[in-house]
Protein backbone atom coordinates (compact mmCIF):
# COMPACT_ATOMS: atom_id res chain seq x y z
CA UNK A 1 0.00 0.00 0.00
CA UNK A 2 0.96 3.41 -0.90
CA UNK A 3 -0.15 6.46 1.24
CA UNK A 4 0.29 10.39 0.22
CA UNK A 5 -0.10 12.81 2.81
CA UNK A 6 -0.17 16.62 1.76
CA UNK A 7 -0.02 19.64 3.91
CA UNK A 8 -3.46 20.22 5.38
CA UNK A 9 -4.89 20.87 9.10
CA UNK A 10 -6.48 18.05 11.41
CA UNK A 11 -9.87 19.21 13.49
CA UNK A 12 -12.40 17.49 15.00
CA UNK A 13 -12.85 14.80 18.33
CA UNK A 14 -10.62 11.21 17.22
CA UNK A 15 -12.05 8.38 19.78
CA UNK A 16 -8.56 6.61 20.87
CA UNK A 17 -8.37 2.71 20.05
CA UNK A 18 -7.65 0.26 22.37
CA UNK A 19 -4.06 -0.27 23.78
CA UNK A 20 -2.28 -3.54 22.64
CA UNK A 21 -0.04 -3.45 25.85
CA UNK A 22 -3.07 -3.73 27.63
CA UNK A 23 -5.26 -5.84 25.30
CA UNK A 24 -2.47 -8.34 24.72
CA UNK A 25 -1.65 -8.92 28.74
CA UNK A 26 -5.20 -9.42 29.40
CA UNK A 27 -5.43 -12.41 26.47
CA UNK A 28 -2.96 -13.78 28.93
CA UNK A 29 -4.71 -13.25 32.12
CA UNK A 30 -7.84 -15.16 30.70
CA UNK A 31 -5.81 -17.93 29.03
CA UNK A 32 -4.64 -18.43 32.94
CA UNK A 33 -8.10 -17.91 34.41
CA UNK A 34 -9.87 -21.22 34.81
CA UNK A 35 -13.57 -19.43 34.33
CA UNK A 36 -15.20 -17.36 31.74
CA UNK A 37 -13.25 -13.58 30.76
CA UNK A 38 -15.02 -10.40 29.31
CA UNK A 39 -12.71 -8.42 27.74
CA UNK A 40 -14.58 -5.02 26.99
CA UNK A 41 -12.75 -2.46 24.28
CA UNK A 42 -11.40 -5.27 22.96
CA UNK A 43 -8.72 -4.17 20.11
CA UNK A 44 -8.23 -4.98 16.52
CA UNK A 45 -4.83 -4.53 15.76
CA UNK A 46 -2.26 -7.64 14.05
CA UNK A 47 -0.83 -7.42 17.36
CA UNK A 48 -4.23 -8.32 19.51
CA UNK A 49 -5.31 -10.92 16.98
CA UNK A 50 -1.48 -12.58 17.80
CA UNK A 51 -2.32 -13.06 20.94
CA UNK A 52 -5.95 -13.97 20.66
CA UNK A 53 -4.32 -16.52 17.99
CA UNK A 54 -2.18 -17.69 20.57
CA UNK A 55 -4.61 -18.07 23.39
CA UNK A 56 -6.85 -20.28 20.86
CA UNK A 57 -4.32 -22.63 19.92
CA UNK A 58 -3.62 -22.53 23.92
CA UNK A 59 -6.68 -24.15 25.07
CA UNK A 60 -8.91 -20.59 25.46
CA UNK A 61 -12.60 -20.82 23.31
CA UNK A 62 -13.38 -17.70 21.98
CA UNK A 63 -16.72 -15.38 21.42
CA UNK A 64 -15.55 -12.62 19.26
CA UNK A 65 -18.00 -9.51 19.30
CA UNK A 66 -17.68 -5.49 18.01
CA UNK A 67 -16.27 -4.22 21.35
CA UNK A 68 -15.91 -7.37 23.44
CA UNK A 69 -15.13 -10.71 23.67
CA UNK A 70 -15.99 -13.29 25.87
CA UNK A 71 -12.76 -15.94 26.53
CA UNK A 72 -13.30 -19.22 28.24
CA UNK A 73 -10.27 -21.54 29.52
CA UNK A 74 -9.77 -23.74 31.94
CA UNK A 75 -6.57 -22.76 32.89
CA UNK A 76 -3.27 -23.29 31.37
CA UNK A 77 -2.27 -26.27 31.11
CA UNK A 78 -5.86 -27.76 30.98
CA UNK A 79 -6.32 -31.46 31.52
CA UNK A 80 -6.98 -31.81 27.88
CA UNK A 81 -4.04 -30.55 26.69
CA UNK A 82 -2.62 -30.32 23.60
CA UNK A 83 -0.53 -32.29 21.26
CA UNK A 84 2.94 -30.84 20.28
CA UNK A 85 2.03 -28.20 18.11
CA UNK A 86 3.64 -24.88 16.68
CA UNK A 87 2.39 -21.26 17.96
CA UNK A 88 2.49 -18.42 15.45
CA UNK A 89 3.45 -15.32 17.11
CA UNK A 90 2.68 -13.24 14.30
CA UNK A 91 5.48 -10.19 13.67
CA UNK A 92 4.22 -9.64 18.06
CA UNK A 93 7.12 -9.07 20.13
CA UNK A 94 5.43 -8.90 23.29
CA UNK A 95 3.13 -12.12 22.49
CA UNK A 96 6.16 -13.89 21.79
CA UNK A 97 8.09 -12.78 24.47
CA UNK A 98 5.18 -13.26 27.00
CA UNK A 99 3.83 -16.41 25.89
CA UNK A 100 7.40 -18.11 25.75
CA UNK A 101 6.93 -18.88 29.47
CA UNK A 102 3.49 -19.25 29.74
CA UNK A 103 3.78 -21.91 27.26
CA UNK A 104 6.24 -23.78 28.95
CA UNK A 105 4.08 -24.25 32.34
CA UNK A 106 3.20 -27.81 29.63
CA UNK A 107 5.31 -30.64 29.93
CA UNK A 108 4.03 -31.05 26.45
CA UNK A 109 6.90 -30.20 23.33
CA UNK A 110 5.78 -26.69 22.03
CA UNK A 111 7.80 -24.81 19.25
CA UNK A 112 7.23 -21.20 19.01
CA UNK A 113 7.74 -18.91 15.91
CA UNK A 114 6.79 -15.97 14.16
CA UNK A 115 6.70 -14.03 10.90
CA UNK A 116 8.11 -11.08 8.94
CA UNK A 117 10.63 -8.74 11.43
CA UNK A 118 10.31 -10.97 14.17
CA UNK A 119 12.07 -13.70 13.33
CA UNK A 120 15.42 -11.00 12.79
CA UNK A 121 14.66 -10.36 16.15
CA UNK A 122 17.33 -11.67 18.57
CA UNK A 123 15.31 -13.78 21.70
CA UNK A 124 18.43 -15.53 23.35
CA UNK A 125 17.17 -14.45 26.70
CA UNK A 126 15.34 -17.59 27.33
CA UNK A 127 18.12 -19.97 25.79
CA UNK A 128 20.02 -18.73 29.19
CA UNK A 129 17.10 -18.27 31.60
CA UNK A 130 14.59 -20.98 31.28
CA UNK A 131 16.50 -24.09 31.61
CA UNK A 132 17.36 -22.70 35.43
CA UNK A 133 13.29 -23.24 36.03
CA UNK A 134 13.51 -27.05 34.80
CA UNK A 135 12.49 -25.72 31.00
CA UNK A 136 14.17 -27.62 28.17
CA UNK A 137 14.87 -25.06 25.20
CA UNK A 138 16.21 -25.14 21.91
CA UNK A 139 16.27 -22.36 19.74
CA UNK A 140 17.85 -20.95 16.35
CA UNK A 141 20.79 -19.87 17.66
CA UNK A 142 19.19 -17.03 19.46
CA UNK A 143 16.60 -16.92 16.80
CA UNK A 144 13.10 -18.16 16.72
CA UNK A 145 11.47 -20.84 15.99
CA UNK A 146 12.21 -21.71 19.89
CA UNK A 147 11.65 -25.12 21.08
CA UNK A 148 10.46 -25.31 24.67
CA UNK A 149 9.13 -28.65 26.89
CA UNK A 150 8.36 -28.44 30.51
CA UNK A 151 6.79 -27.74 32.66
CA UNK A 152 8.02 -24.81 34.35
CA UNK A 153 8.98 -25.24 38.44
CA UNK A 154 9.50 -21.68 39.83
CA UNK A 155 12.29 -21.00 41.60
CA UNK A 156 13.79 -18.07 43.01
CA UNK A 157 15.83 -16.59 39.58
CA UNK A 158 17.79 -13.15 38.81
CA UNK A 159 17.24 -11.90 35.08
CA UNK A 160 18.39 -8.84 33.32
CA UNK A 161 15.91 -6.35 32.32
CA UNK A 162 18.15 -4.19 30.24
CA UNK A 163 16.91 -5.10 26.78
CA UNK A 164 12.99 -5.58 27.23
CA UNK A 165 10.86 -5.52 30.36
CA UNK A 166 8.47 -7.99 28.10
CA UNK A 167 10.40 -10.98 29.18
CA UNK A 168 9.61 -9.76 33.14
CA UNK A 169 6.01 -9.77 31.85
CA UNK A 170 6.58 -13.31 30.81
CA UNK A 171 7.67 -14.27 34.28
CA UNK A 172 5.53 -12.56 35.97
CA UNK A 173 2.57 -14.31 34.22
CA UNK A 174 3.90 -17.71 34.31
CA UNK A 175 5.53 -17.47 38.02
CA UNK A 176 2.23 -16.27 39.50
CA UNK A 177 0.23 -18.77 37.79
CA UNK A 178 2.52 -21.42 38.98
CA UNK A 179 4.12 -20.91 42.63
CA UNK A 180 3.36 -23.15 44.98
CA UNK A 181 5.11 -21.34 47.60
CA UNK A 182 6.68 -17.38 47.60
CA UNK A 183 9.58 -16.72 44.74
CA UNK A 184 11.66 -13.77 43.82
CA UNK A 185 12.52 -11.92 40.73
CA UNK A 186 15.92 -10.24 41.11
CA UNK A 187 16.23 -7.60 37.98
CA UNK A 188 18.99 -6.01 37.00
CA UNK A 189 18.87 -3.21 34.85
CA UNK A 190 15.29 -2.51 34.30
CA UNK A 191 14.27 -0.37 31.09
CA UNK A 192 10.39 0.66 30.80
CA UNK A 193 9.47 0.29 34.15
CA UNK A 194 5.84 2.02 33.17
CA UNK A 195 5.04 -1.34 31.46
CA UNK A 196 6.06 -3.46 34.16
CA UNK A 197 3.30 -1.26 36.03
CA UNK A 198 0.82 -1.91 33.48
CA UNK A 199 1.15 -5.51 33.69
CA UNK A 200 1.34 -5.89 37.50
CA UNK A 201 -2.06 -3.46 36.97
CA UNK A 202 -3.60 -6.43 34.44
CA UNK A 203 -2.51 -9.04 36.65
CA UNK A 204 -3.98 -7.79 40.49
CA UNK A 205 -7.31 -7.21 38.16
CA UNK A 206 -7.12 -11.06 38.06
CA UNK A 207 -6.13 -11.56 41.55
CA UNK A 208 -2.40 -12.18 41.48
CA UNK A 209 -0.33 -10.89 44.47
CA UNK A 210 2.91 -9.52 43.34
CA UNK A 211 4.94 -6.83 45.24
CA UNK A 212 8.60 -5.49 44.33
CA UNK A 213 11.65 -3.36 46.07
CA UNK A 214 12.00 -0.66 43.30
CA UNK A 215 11.89 -2.93 40.46
CA UNK A 216 15.06 -4.33 41.39
CA UNK A 217 12.97 -7.87 43.22
CA UNK A 218 9.42 -8.54 42.80
CA UNK A 219 7.88 -10.93 45.04
CA UNK A 220 5.39 -13.24 43.43
CA UNK A 221 2.86 -14.65 46.63
CA UNK A 222 0.08 -17.60 46.48
CA UNK A 223 -3.17 -16.38 45.31
CA UNK A 224 -4.92 -16.24 48.94
CA UNK A 225 -8.70 -15.95 47.82
CA UNK A 226 -10.28 -17.29 44.76
CA UNK A 227 -10.89 -14.77 41.86
CA UNK A 228 -14.45 -14.03 40.78
CA UNK A 229 -16.11 -15.65 37.75
CA UNK A 230 -16.06 -14.52 35.36
CA UNK A 231 -14.06 -11.33 35.17
CA UNK A 232 -14.93 -8.41 33.08
CA UNK A 233 -11.39 -6.31 32.23
CA UNK A 234 -11.90 -3.00 30.17
CA UNK A 235 -9.04 -2.52 27.77
CA UNK A 236 -7.61 1.19 28.03
CA UNK A 237 -7.49 3.36 25.73
CA UNK A 238 -3.75 3.44 23.46
CA UNK A 239 -1.41 6.12 24.48
CA UNK A 240 1.07 5.06 21.96
CA UNK A 241 -1.12 5.37 18.98
CA UNK A 242 -2.89 8.48 20.74
CA UNK A 243 0.86 10.23 20.63
CA UNK A 244 0.79 10.41 16.90
CA UNK A 245 -2.52 12.61 16.87
CA UNK A 246 -1.58 14.63 19.69
CA UNK A 247 1.65 15.70 17.73
CA UNK A 248 -0.63 16.16 14.35
CA UNK A 249 -2.49 18.54 16.37
CA UNK A 250 0.50 20.25 17.53
CA UNK A 251 1.90 20.26 14.18
CA UNK A 252 -1.01 21.28 12.16
CA UNK A 253 -4.29 22.04 13.82
CA UNK A 254 -6.22 21.21 17.06
CA UNK A 255 -7.43 17.96 18.15
CA UNK A 256 -9.64 16.14 20.75
CA UNK A 257 -8.72 13.11 21.69
CA UNK A 258 -11.21 10.49 23.87
CA UNK A 259 -11.05 7.47 25.36
CA UNK A 260 -7.82 7.59 27.47
CA UNK A 261 -6.74 7.76 30.87
CA UNK A 262 -4.89 10.06 32.57
CA UNK A 263 -4.45 7.86 35.38
CA UNK A 264 -3.45 5.36 33.14
CA UNK A 265 -0.03 3.24 33.79
CA UNK A 266 1.16 3.65 30.01
CA UNK A 267 4.39 4.89 29.53
CA UNK A 268 3.72 7.07 26.36
CA UNK A 269 1.34 9.10 28.61
CA UNK A 270 4.38 11.03 28.62
CA UNK A 271 3.94 12.32 25.23
CA UNK A 272 2.06 15.15 27.08
CA UNK A 273 4.60 16.06 29.41
CA UNK A 274 6.75 16.49 26.26
CA UNK A 275 3.85 18.69 24.21
CA UNK A 276 3.50 21.11 26.84
CA UNK A 277 6.84 21.61 27.33
CA UNK A 278 7.78 22.71 23.53
CA UNK A 279 5.11 25.20 24.19
CA UNK A 280 2.14 22.85 22.41
CA UNK A 281 -1.54 24.40 23.28
CA UNK A 282 -2.72 21.15 25.94
CA UNK A 283 -5.63 20.95 27.83
CA UNK A 284 -7.02 18.07 30.03
CA UNK A 285 -10.15 17.14 30.88
CA UNK A 286 -12.07 14.45 30.27
CA UNK A 287 -10.93 14.90 26.84
CA UNK A 288 -7.08 15.30 25.97
CA UNK A 289 -6.76 18.57 23.30
CA UNK A 290 -3.77 19.65 21.69
CA UNK A 291 -3.69 23.08 19.31
CA UNK A 292 -1.19 24.19 17.27
CA UNK A 293 1.45 26.90 18.18
CA UNK A 294 4.46 27.78 18.21
CA UNK A 295 7.26 24.86 18.95
CA UNK A 296 10.69 25.25 20.74
CA UNK A 297 12.79 22.65 20.98
CA UNK A 298 13.06 20.41 24.08
CA UNK A 299 15.01 17.60 25.73
CA UNK A 300 13.62 14.05 26.69
CA UNK A 301 14.88 10.98 28.12
CA UNK A 302 13.08 8.23 26.20
CA UNK A 303 14.70 4.77 27.44
CA UNK A 304 11.50 3.81 29.40
CA UNK A 305 9.22 4.74 26.47
CA UNK A 306 11.21 4.04 23.31
CA UNK A 307 8.42 3.99 21.44
CA UNK A 308 8.09 8.06 21.61
CA UNK A 309 11.00 8.25 19.34
CA UNK A 310 9.07 8.48 15.94
CA UNK A 311 5.84 11.14 16.99
CA UNK A 312 8.82 12.62 18.84
CA UNK A 313 11.06 13.28 16.36
CA UNK A 314 8.17 14.18 13.72
CA UNK A 315 7.37 16.84 16.45
CA UNK A 316 10.98 18.06 16.95
CA UNK A 317 10.90 18.47 13.15
CA UNK A 318 8.95 21.33 13.98
CA UNK A 319 10.83 23.11 16.73
CA UNK A 320 12.49 26.19 16.03
CA UNK A 321 16.19 24.75 17.28
CA UNK A 322 18.06 21.67 18.16
CA UNK A 323 15.90 18.89 19.90
CA UNK A 324 17.46 16.02 22.25
CA UNK A 325 16.12 12.56 22.63
CA UNK A 326 17.88 10.09 25.36
CA UNK A 327 17.52 6.27 24.98
CA UNK A 328 18.78 5.03 21.37
CA UNK A 329 20.40 1.93 22.77
CA UNK A 330 16.73 0.87 23.08
CA UNK A 331 15.95 1.06 19.11
CA UNK A 332 17.83 -1.41 17.77
CA UNK A 333 15.23 -4.37 18.85
CA UNK A 334 12.19 -2.84 17.43
CA UNK A 335 10.65 -3.66 13.94
CA UNK A 336 12.95 -1.71 12.34
CA UNK A 337 16.60 -0.62 13.97
CA UNK A 338 14.22 2.78 14.44
CA UNK A 339 17.70 5.29 14.92
CA UNK A 340 19.01 4.50 11.23
CA UNK A 341 15.13 4.00 10.14
CA UNK A 342 14.35 7.47 11.57
CA UNK A 343 17.60 9.52 10.31
CA UNK A 344 17.28 7.88 6.94
CA UNK A 345 13.15 8.65 6.25
CA UNK A 346 13.69 12.05 7.79
CA UNK A 347 16.70 13.06 6.50
CA UNK A 348 15.09 12.54 3.22
CA UNK A 349 12.30 15.06 3.96
CA UNK A 350 15.31 17.80 4.70
CA UNK A 351 15.51 17.07 8.51
CA UNK A 352 19.10 16.30 9.36
CA UNK A 353 19.38 14.30 12.48
CA UNK A 354 22.62 12.95 14.16
CA UNK A 355 23.66 10.58 16.88
CA UNK A 356 25.95 11.72 20.01
CA UNK A 357 26.47 9.02 22.65
CA UNK A 358 22.77 7.67 23.56
CA UNK A 359 21.33 10.98 22.49
CA UNK A 360 19.45 11.48 18.99
CA UNK A 361 20.19 15.14 17.94
CA UNK A 362 17.17 16.25 15.83
CA UNK A 363 17.57 20.07 13.95
CA UNK A 364 13.67 21.40 13.40
CA UNK A 365 12.62 24.33 12.23
CA UNK A 366 13.54 23.85 8.53
CA UNK A 367 10.85 23.66 6.27
CA UNK A 368 9.75 19.89 4.97
CA UNK A 369 10.27 18.73 1.46
CA UNK A 370 8.39 16.51 -0.76
CA UNK A 371 9.71 13.22 -0.23
CA UNK A 372 8.92 9.50 -1.46
CA UNK A 373 10.25 7.28 2.01
CA UNK A 374 9.67 3.89 3.41
CA UNK A 375 7.85 2.54 6.28
CA UNK A 376 10.72 0.23 6.06
CA UNK A 377 7.59 -2.43 7.45
CA UNK A 378 7.52 -0.53 10.67
CA UNK A 379 4.16 1.16 11.72
CA UNK A 380 5.56 3.86 14.18
CA UNK A 381 7.91 4.94 11.26
CA UNK A 382 4.94 5.13 8.85
CA UNK A 383 2.54 7.02 11.25
CA UNK A 384 5.26 9.49 11.78
CA UNK A 385 6.02 10.15 8.60
CA UNK A 386 2.22 10.91 7.87
CA UNK A 387 2.03 13.09 10.80
CA UNK A 388 4.74 15.09 9.53
CA UNK A 389 3.82 15.33 6.30
CA UNK A 390 0.77 17.69 7.22
CA UNK A 391 2.79 20.59 7.86
CA UNK A 392 5.86 19.98 4.89
CA UNK A 393 5.44 22.48 1.67
CA UNK A 394 4.42 19.39 -0.24
CA UNK A 395 2.97 16.26 -0.05
CA UNK A 396 4.81 12.88 0.98
CA UNK A 397 4.35 9.41 -0.33
CA UNK A 398 5.18 6.39 1.98
CA UNK A 399 5.75 3.02 0.86
CA UNK A 400 4.69 0.13 2.74
CA UNK A 401 1.89 1.89 4.48
CA UNK A 402 0.34 -0.51 5.16
CA UNK A 403 2.56 -1.44 8.02
CA UNK A 404 -0.02 0.62 10.39
CA UNK A 405 -2.08 -2.37 10.74
CA UNK A 406 0.09 -3.72 13.71
CA UNK A 407 -1.38 -1.60 16.06
CA UNK A 408 -3.56 1.08 14.72
CA UNK A 409 -5.60 -0.12 11.78
CA UNK A 410 -7.33 2.50 11.38
CA UNK A 411 -4.76 5.28 11.60
CA UNK A 412 -5.24 7.06 8.06
CA UNK A 413 -9.37 7.24 8.14
CA UNK A 414 -9.11 8.69 11.39
CA UNK A 415 -6.36 11.25 10.02
CA UNK A 416 -8.60 11.35 6.55
CA UNK A 417 -11.48 12.24 8.93
CA UNK A 418 -9.97 14.74 10.79
CA UNK A 419 -9.37 16.69 7.87
CA UNK A 420 -6.27 15.05 6.42
CA UNK A 421 -5.34 15.25 2.65
CA UNK A 422 -4.47 12.10 2.07
CA UNK A 423 -4.69 9.77 -0.25
CA UNK A 424 -4.13 5.70 -0.65
CA UNK A 425 -3.30 3.73 -3.50
CA UNK A 426 -2.60 0.26 -3.99
CA UNK A 427 0.77 0.03 -6.64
Amino acid sequence: MQVKVSPSAVAGTIHVPASKSSMQRACAAALLHRGTTHIKNAGHSNDDKASLNIIRQLGAKIIPGDSEITISSGGFPAHEMLQPSVINCGESGLSFRMFAPIAALSSVEIMLSGEGSLLKRRMDFFDDVLPGLNVKINSNKGFLPLQITGPLIPADITIDGSLSSQFLTGLLFALGASVKDRVVISVTGLKSKPYIDLTLDVMKHFGYVISHDNYERFLIEVKKDPISNPVSYTVEGDWSSASFLLVAAAISGSVNLTGLSIHSAQADKAILTVLQNCGADVEISEKIRVRKKELKPFEFDATHCPDLFPPLVALAAYCTGTSAIKGIHRLAAKESNRAETLQHVFSSMGIAISFQDDEMIIKGGTPLRSANVSSHHDHRIAMAAAVAALGAEAGIIINHAEAINKSYPGFYTDLKNAGADLEITDP
